[in-house]
């Protein structure tokens, strides 16, 4: 079937104009065509013409042979002469019916009904109508044929302007739903069409729309969550510095507010990264040069590899290499090993360490915000480092996965990035 809906409109107004004259095509072909007109009207003139004296005949014997002749068809007859005179007449009366009779002949309307005008070949007219048939008024039957045809044309393209119609009816159904709150309605989508596409659309706009909405709620709640302890720890530091300060207590207040500001600069840009379509810079970056200047500002870190170019957003990537290190120091073992290269259209960015690693279970939940396991509460983290790495390589068209190192556990990190470059 046709797959565009500008198709189909244009087929459906194709269709109803061809319905249209072939109907109109139909009723012209009932009632005659001109030139089958012309020749009926010749015809009868001759066969009128072998059954009526000759013109040279009497009037008298000519008007006796039309009033038989009317009489025995029932008709309402006039016989004009050559030169115009009338010779005879019977029934009902048509005033000027000769004056409004072309020498080709045809069909006349009046007031009391159609008549028709037949010339003879000698020059005289006979001009007759049924006087016994009331006829349809003109406007009346004009009326009629334009109310079928209209008809038709409405049966024909009504299924299809109403199924067209319907979808889009479900269409704003849906829409309404989810604009009155309902995150989870969705629009069935039926056919191929441009109505469809907009359906799938809406359907996936939807579901996008509301797990941003679900993220964003589950990003709040834990934030709070996780916000309440280092406020806590501070609002008593505060109260005990104030009663007795002292540089221990001064510190671990400085660590806690460092500890507060990292947690919201983490959850502002998780929240940026997740509203964000596409990276705003894009700049040709070595991801090799940049994990070395990284790695230099943890001791015990290794870096190896070769040096690719890749397009993206130099402080995102920094932040990614940055957190994979910390999350290796924090929950792993050295030696640190970072390590960079090239697989086909994709850069690989791969952080192993010598640490217990994580469980098959575990691989996939770490990622997720504010999941720090075995270890919450006692390195400090706030738990959305690995969530940020995935952002961070989602919106460089990459992915981030745990694989088993050397020693066999999954404490490697592989995070493959697009090159586009």
């Amino acid at each position: 079937m046709f797959k565009r809906l500008s198709t189909q409109i244009y087929l459906t107004i194709v269709l109803t104009l061809f319905i249209v004259v072939a109907v109109a095509g139909g009723l012209w072909r009932f009632s005659g065509g001109e030139r089958q007109l012309r020749q009926v009207v010749t015809i009868a003139g001759e066969l009128l013409a072998n059954g009526l004296p000759p013109a040279t005949a009497p009037e008298s014997v000519q008007r006796d042979a039309a009033l038989k002749l009317a009489k025995r068809l029932r008709l309402d007859l006039v016989m004009y002469s050559a030169s115009g005179e009338r010779i005879a007449q019977f029934g009902r009366q048509m005033p000027h019916a000769r004056e409004r009779a072309s020498r080709r002949g045809g069909l006349l309307r009046g007031r009391g009904g159609p008549m028709w005008a037949v010339p003879l070949p000698d020059g005289r007219m006979i001009i007759a109508g049924m006087h016994r048939q009331r006829p349809v008024p003109p406007p009346v039957r004009l009326i009629v044929i334009l109310g079928a045809a209209a008809l038709v044309v409405a049966l024909c393209a009504w299924p299809v302007v109403r199924g067209l119609t319907r979808r889009l009816e479900r269409l704003q159904a849906g829409v309404d739903r989810f604009g009155a709150g309902d995150l989870s309605a969705r629009v069935a989508i039926k056919g191929r069409d441009e109505v469809a596409k907009l359906a799938d659309s809406f359907n996936t706009s939807a579901a996008r729309i509301e797990a941003l909405v679900g993220a964003h709620k589950l990003l709040l709640a834990n934030a709070s969550h996780e916000l309440r302890t280092p406020l806590a720890r501070i609002r008593m530091g505060i109260e005990l510095q104030q009663q007795a300060p002292s540089v221990e207590r001064r510190e671990a207040l400085e660590r806690d507010i460092t500890e507060v500001d990292d947690l919201i600069e983490e959850i502002l840009l998780l929240s940026r990264l997740d509203a964000l379509g596409e990276l705003e810079e894009h700049h040709d970056v070595d991801l090799l040069a940049l994990a070395a200047e990284e790695a230099s500002r943890y001791p015990g870190c290794d870096v190896s590899g070769e040096a690719v170019l890749m397009n993206g957003d130099a402080r995102l990537l920094r932040r990614l290499i940055r957190n994979l290190i910390e999350n290796a120091i924090k929950h792993g073992a050295p030696p640190i090993a970072v390590n960079v290269r090239q697989e086909d259209s994709e850069v690989v960015l791969t952080v192993s360490d010598e640490g217990p690693g994580v469980t098959e279970e575990m691989a996939e939940q770490v990622f997720e915000p504010f999941h720090r396991g075995a270890s919450r509460g006692k390195t400090g983290s706030s738990g959305l480092g690995l969530a940020l790495v995935r952002s961070i390589a989602e919106k460089h068209h990459g992915s981030v996965h745990f694989e088993a190192g050397t020693s066999g556990r999954l404490n490697r990190i592989v995070t493959r990035l697009a090159r586009t470059h």
